[in-house]
């Protein structure tokens, strides 16, 4: 975090676009329409730039002010902060990583100060899946004279409508192959757009499938490559960046859910009851374990970030708080439903709405299963190689005689 910024009214900032992002979330969801005003508005707020570095033109904000922010927007509209979320992922990145080489930071974020440009990474595929699951890409990048040429079929290409760059993971075709991540403008040609994304929840994300026929980028538009033996290096600190802010969208959508269902059972009091649903115990004691649910997801987060931002370590604690928050937004939508009713499964209502869009946070990798597998491969691996210690009991002896008579009644 930077002292000399006060980020007070830009976090209240964006619990007003927040709020404002909710009145056509509505719309956003039915139409599938990508909400690009809601973009506008983040950058007249200034925004986009919370965590560009501030030599950049940003205002050099860490982890705890960018979850304050995606929390607030997805609060409102969730498919708005998950776009949101991956373009401060990739502009830390920028900032911290070390792998940007310069002429690209100055073209990224001269753009970002500008306007509406916004930035993601396409690593998933039709065949291989996630990179996460250790099978290299398909997308290959064949080098002729001076340039890259760029071949591959990307999917989850989230925010796709508006992004200005995508950095594309890709392979070369040289006798030994090397790994990279490839800085592609969305105007190169060469580039189309599948219409692929017709999901239950998130649906404004336009998170559709991307096409590359033999695109070309100049040959110093790598960000980071290397022998493809050594597979996908990542940063595990700055992988607290993706394991905070991801859930965080799906938490604020359990939020806007718990926020209706409090409207819903105040104002409505059936005539048979003569007084408001919120006077049941069963609705008391439901919206109580909401409350349970949501502050430690809250805690949880807030937890992560506040390491990150002071250089404390953290492990895979970020990974468990992924899983962690995940399953309590799922957990808080399903239990608002029951609450909540037929007014509840209403799509003139927006608790629905919620419910799909908390249950689209387990599509993210890593799934939680292989979450608790690397955790108990870890806990197991502890446990092999700690030797088992030969401890001394502590020796048992009597209690001693009280110095003091006891009188006893009578």
């Amino acid at each position: 975090m930077t002292a000399s910024i006060d980020f007070a009214p830009l976090i209240a900032k964006a619990e007003e676009l927040g709020k404002r992002f909710a009145l056509t979330a509505r719309h956003y969801d039915e139409t599938g329409e990508f909400p690009f005003a809601n973009f506008d508005a983040l950058h007249e707020a200034g925004l986009l730039g919370l965590v560009t570095a501030i030599e950049q033109g940003g205002l050099g904000g860490g982890l705890t002010e960018a979850l304050a922010v995606v929390s607030a927007i997805a609060r409102g509209e969730p498919s708005t902060a998950l776009v949101l979320s991956m373009h401060y992922n990739q502009h830390y990145s920028i900032r911290a990583s070390g792998k940007w080489p310069k002429h690209l930071v100055e073209r990224v974020t001269k753009a970002n100060r500008e306007g509406v440009a916004l930035i993601n990474a396409a690593q998933v595929e039709p065949r291989v899946g996630s990179p996460s699951h250790g099978t290299p890409p398909e997308t290959v990048a064949r080098r002729i004279g001076n340039e890259w040429r760029i071949t591959g079929h990307k999917t989850y290409a989230t925010g796709i409508p508006l992004l200005r760059w995508i950095s594309v993971l890709a392979i070369t075709d040289e006798p030994e192959p090397r790994l990279g991540s490839f800085l592609v403008p969305t105007s190169a040609d060469g580039i189309r757009v599948e219409k692929t994304w017709n999901a239950t929840g998130m649906r404004a994300t336009n998170s559709d499938d991307l096409i590359l026929d033999d695109v070309a980028i100049p040959l110093e538009d790598v960000l980071d490559i290397a022998p493809a033996s050594e597979g996908i290096k990542r940063d595990e600190r700055l992988g607290a960046w993706y394991f905070s802010l991801v859930p965080a969208i799906y938490d604020g959508a359990a939020r806007g859910a718990r926020d209706w269902l409090i409207e819903f059972t105040t104002s409505r009091a059936p005539a048979s009851l003569g007084a408001p649903l919120s006077t049941v115990p069963r609705i008391q004691d439901g919206l109580g374990q909401i409350e349970v649910w949501l502050t430690v997801n809250r805690r949880l987060l807030r937890s992560i970030a506040e390491d990150f931002d002071a250089g404390r370590p953290f492990g895979a604690d970020a990974a468990a708080v992924k899983h962690t928050v995940m399953e309590n937004a799922v957990a808080v939508t399903t239990l608002a439903l029951e609450l909540g009713g037929n007014p509840g499964i209403s799509r003139d209502n927006p608790l629905e709405r919620h419910h799909r869009d908390a249950l689209s946070g387990k599509a993210h990798a890593p799934q939680n299963n292989l979450i608790r597998t690397m955790l108990a491969r870890a806990a197991l691996g502890r446990h092999a190689s700690s030797p088992a210690a030969v401890l001394e009991p502590v020796p048992v002896r009597p209690h001693p005689q009280p110095r003091l008579a006891v009188v006893g009644r009578g």
